[in-house]
């Protein structure tokens, strides 16, 4: 199968495993282009027999991705929405990634916050390099909520109470933290972050591909359904959108410089910023 034509994406198949690595600067900005590539490899990627396993790393040492455009969410309607009955673009896209029979493992090696955090989540296995990785769920800050699966994600990996931790505090989680709250699988040293995803994604790559599908099936069989949980989320986030404060929020981050390379390094601190 051929993987051409993509722009924000670089793609190399080996022995059964798809090194997808983002390359979309100055930020890996979560916007309209990187969610088309995101969708259509992963389309391409779950349809093609020869791949087993697929690895979402970056280009970029500082961002896996920064998160989903903020100017995207200011366009979206701020009137009430009746509460959806099948997933949108972004859930069904990132849902991909936890669905195809493949195994699909996140190298985080920078930054990876809101809907890349999320993109993260939504893979089999996480892995953080200690000192660069950063996850975050800053949505709520901006008046909205994490509305990329991320509320429904959480939960079911760290539990309630750590969940809303994370979500209500809007703060950074270094990969020690992370992989203490089961955010990730492991927080591993930077120079060996590479070799061991490298190895594990081989490994799992030499096994039978029917295996691993029905391996994916019958863990996933032990959930309750994840679809309803989505579309909670939706009718939830679609909600924030018509709040005025929300609209100032988002306005107020982009006039403070949000989503430029200068202060994305440092978005926490921003955050304290946007009530005023």
């Amino acid at each position: 199968m051929s993987h051409d034509g993509y722009e924000c994406l670089r793609l190399r198949i080996d022995a059964g495993v798809a090194f997808v690595t983002i390359d979309h600067p100055p930020i890996n900005l979560f916007d309209v282009a990187l969610m088309r590539e995101i969708d259509r490899v992963g389309r391409e990627l779950g349809d093609d027999a020869a791949v087993r396993v697929v690895v979402l790393e970056s280009a970029d040492p500082e961002f896996f991705i920064a998160h989903a455009d903020v100017t995207l969410i200011q366009s979206l309607p701020s009137e009430p929405q009746p509460k959806p009955g099948t997933l949108g673009f972004f859930h069904a896209m990132v849902e991909r990634f936890r669905t195809m029979p493949k195994a699909t493992i996140a190298k985080i090696e920078g930054r990876a916050r809101g809907g890349g955090s999320e993109l993260a989540l939504s893979c089999d296995l996480r892995f953080g390099a200690i000192g660069r990785a950063i996850v975050a769920q800053p949505e709520v800050a901006l008046g909205i909520i994490p509305g990329g699966s991320g509320t429904q994600r959480l939960a079911r990996l760290m539990g309630r109470a750590r969940a809303l931790e994370a979500i209500l505090g809007c703060d950074d989680f270094s990969a020690e933290l992370a992989e203490r709250y089961g955010w990730i699988n492991r927080a591993l040293p930077p120079d060996e972050i590479g070799p061991f995803v490298d190895r594990l994604a081989r490994r799992i790559a030499s096994f039978p591909a029917e295996a691993i599908a029905l391996a994916k099936r019958a863990v996933d069989a032990a959930e309750r359904p994840t679809v309803d949980g989505l579309l909670e989320e939706a009718d939830a986030f679609n909600r924030t959108l018509g709040v005025p404060e929300t609209r100032a929020r988002m306005a107020r981050f982009m006039e403070l410089g949000g989503q430029t390379r200068a202060v994305e390094v440092t978005l926490g601190t921003l955050v304290d910023r946007l009530g005023t």
